[in-house]
């Protein structure tokens, strides 16, 4: 009888103890301290560290899933943030006639290609152009500064951690590669070959970079994770707003006009690359044989601008605002 007492109680304190909570907080969780064999001994609940983040039992583990392609995606936009900045105050301030657009274009994209290179390589694990993750499950994984857990409404336990691993620091780091490079490359090749421009214009795009490299990081810092889920759509409609006002600040009003100068046609045809990026992110590709067909609409917004051009008369538009009317 004593026997079934000890065993009914030893069985009450072990479920006592199964159903009492892990750990406070959403991302508050048990690091690793001792493992041996099948032996694991954890630590007090708290923040976990970088590179890790918890499950569904409170126990930090590590980040080893491989990203996804909307990962991939959202860090490639993130990526093509500062080169089409770049390109833009580039052709912005070097003038219709100046020879060194072509050459500065292609130092931004030399300069971002090897940023993002080299964040890879330096980036877990070291040394190779591949990265480990932890997935995104929603958007509070963004902001876990928000979630740190007050047990006695005094008291806060401090668990802030990267739970996106690296999704949020890696791009922080691709600007600084980023800057630096520019600041190493763009200047000796700008006093080089810009001698079209005057003293005061030939580092503008640089001194331009100077300000949105800033804007970019709080940015990422504060909306990274509204962006993350936005992003598709941002790029879907940018590329689409550009392209319109492109065409028509151009006069495009006819096939003809599109076709009669190179440098027209490879803005539509980086407009194509972007609304093709849109439509990729927004569907995941989830189901390829259903998803490529949304790609042949690609060409239908610049195809509609041209069909209706000659309702609208853009170049009257242009004339008739440039007169004060």
């Amino acid at each position: 009888m004593e026997g079934e007492i000890t065993q009914s109680l030893g069985a009450w304190v072990l479920c006592t103890v199964d159903i009492q909570p892990a750990c406070l907080g959403l991302y508050c969780g048990k690091t690793l301290l001792f493992k041996n064999g099948s032996t694991e001994i954890y630590g007090e609940c708290g923040v976990c560290p970088r590179g890790q983040r918890t499950n569904a039992q409170k126990y930090c583990q590590p980040c080893t899933e491989s990203p996804e392609l909307y990962d991939w995606l959202y860090l490639g936009f993130m990526a093509m943030l500062p080169l089409v900045l770049h390109w833009f105050f580039i052709e912005w301030y070097s003038g219709k006639k100046s020879s060194s657009a072509l050459f500065q274009h292609i130092t931004a994209l030399f300069e971002c290609s090897m940023a993002a290179i080299i964040t890879l390589l330096v980036s877990d694990p070291v040394g190779v152009l591949y990265i480990r993750s932890c997935r995104v499950l929603m958007l509070s994984d963004w902001y876990t500064m928000l979630y740190n857990p007050s047990p006695d409404y005094v008291t806060t336990v401090h668990c802030t951690h990267e739970a996106v691993y690296p999704l949020y620091t890696i791009v922080f780091i691709y600007y600084a590669f980023c800057l630096v490079l520019m600041m190493l490359l763009r200047p000796l090749l700008v006093k080089k070959i810009a001698c079209g421009l005057g003293k005061s214009d030939r580092f503008k795009s640089i001194y331009a970079a100077l300000y949105f490299f800033p804007i970019l990081t709080v940015l990422q810092a504060v909306g990274g994770g509204l962006l993350y889920y936005a992003f598709p759509y941002i790029v879907l409609v940018l590329s689409l707003v550009t392209l319109a006002v492109y065409m028509s600040a151009s006069e495009i009003e006819n096939c003809y006009d599109l076709l009669v100068r190179k440098k027209r046609l490879i803005v539509l045809f980086s407009h194509w690359l972007l609304h093709a990026y849109g439509i990729i992110s927004i569907s995941r590709v989830d189901k390829l044989e259903q998803d490529l067909p949304l790609l042949a609409l690609v060409p239908t917004p610049a195809l509609f601008y041209l069909f209706t051009a000659k309702f609208t008369e853009p170049s009257r538009i242009l004339s008739e605002g440039a007169n004060g009317h």
